[in-house]
């Protein structure tokens, strides 16, 4: 790692869910674990999650106005070739007054612009893609970057393979340590340690088809003598809370958001979720026996091939988003009711788990500052 007499001035950019802001949060905690005095400027894209996430982790984040490109016709795309110029101007301007040893880029709409004008001025760039299949924005980058770090192997496909290091997606701290914190964890959600728990999590703007499927099979979960923790996401909230009002004397529990998914994860013994890179590396590091619906309605399909990566190495479950609503909840209950397979499939995650993704990162960041 190089000697630096001064603290880092690290700038990281991207967003716009939780699969981007977490992981680019536990870069910064890491980047503050071993240099505390280092300063780091978030950009993100104003209007969405990070703009509030990052100040609750404690950072500085300014935004830009960005946003991408709708499948159809609309005035938002109108404006598109507007934002990007503006959000380029931004960029070198914040650059210029920050003055960054280094930029990071994790995906999402701010992270283009935010690089394009940083590797202009000739500073060191890193990207992080938590995909198995890469963003457009971070294959437009590639060439213009010192390192890629990845999650998954053969990501040759789409950038260049000298640039490449494998080192996982970085994950918050307390997860790692979720496998020592059940009671408390059961206390937390008010369950009781003699039923099994399904954890169901959309990841962090909620998933309407596992929402449907799990509403229609509340009265199976409890009727088969399980427990559910269910993050709904915050549209979905108020509907579900009128769908556990009749059982939660039985243990059915709704929830917009779960901050403390440590305690989720600690609590459960299945886990139902979407295939986004941040939650396939959570389950991995929990060794949870899971079942993944990949969300259709991203870019390039990338979660089913998030998810295909685990199935190949029997580690994971996989529903489809259409036959969820028949398939979803039978495929749950005959997991929870299956300890010879969970025991298959926690073990076999567990091999995928990647837990010093961070400190990786961090190095390879730090290798490429002059």
């Amino acid at each position: 790692m190089p000697n630096r007499i001064r603290p880092y001035r690290i700038i990281i950019s991207g967003g716009g869910t939780g699969g981007h802001i977490y992981p680019a949060i536990a870069i910064a905690n890491r980047i503050k674990a071993i240099s505390p005095d280092s300063e780091i400027l978030f950009v993100g894209a104003i209007g969405r999650m990070e703009m509030t996430r990052v100040p609750e982790a404690g950072y500085k984040i300014v935004g830009l106005w960005i946003s991408g490109l709708q499948r159809r016709l609309t005035l938002d795309n109108l404006s598109f070739p507007w934002k990007v110029i503006s959000s380029i101007r931004m960029s070198h301007k914040i650059i210029k007054d920050f003055q960054p040893d280094a930029v990071v880029g994790v995906g999402g709409y701010a992270s283009g612009p935010l690089l394009y004008a940083a590797t202009a001025r000739r500073i060191p760039a890193l990207i992080q893609e938590q995909n198995s299949h890469a963003g457009i924005t971070n294959k437009l980058l590639a060439k213009r970057v010192q390192k890629i770090c990845v999650a998954y192997k053969n990501m040759e496909a789409f950038f260049p393979a000298e640039k490449l290091v494998l080192t996982g997606n970085p994950v918050r701290q307390d997860i790692m340590d979720s496998h020592t914190k059940r009671r408390e964890a059961l206390l937390h959600f008010g369950l009781t340690s003699e039923k099994k728990t399904i954890l169901v999590i959309g990841g962090s703007l909620g998933a309407r088809t596992i929402n449907q499927s799990i509403a229609a099979g509340l009265e199976a979960i409890v009727d088969a003598g399980y427990q559910l923790i269910w993050q709904t996401g915050r549209a979905y909230y108020p509907q579900a809370q009128e769908q556990e009002k009749p059982y939660v004397d039985k243990g059915i529990r709704a929830f917009d958001f779960i901050r403390q998914m440590d305690l989720a994860y600690a609590a459960a013994d299945v886990v139902v979720s979407r295939a986004g890179a941040l939650s396939i590396s959570e389950l991995c590091l929990a060794a949870k026996p899971a079942i993944l619906v990949p969300s259709p309605n991203v870019a390039e399909d990338h979660q089913t091939k998030n998810a295909m990566a685990l199935v190949q190495e029997q580690a994971a479950l996989l529903v489809h988003d259409q036959g969820a609503q028949q398939q979803l909840v039978p495929a749950a209950l005959q997991l929870a009711a299956n300890e010879q397979e969970q025991q298959r499939l926690s073990q076999n995650i567990q091999k995928l788990a990647r837990p010093n993704a961070a400190a990786d990162i961090v190095n390879e960041l730090l290798s490429i500052i002059k």
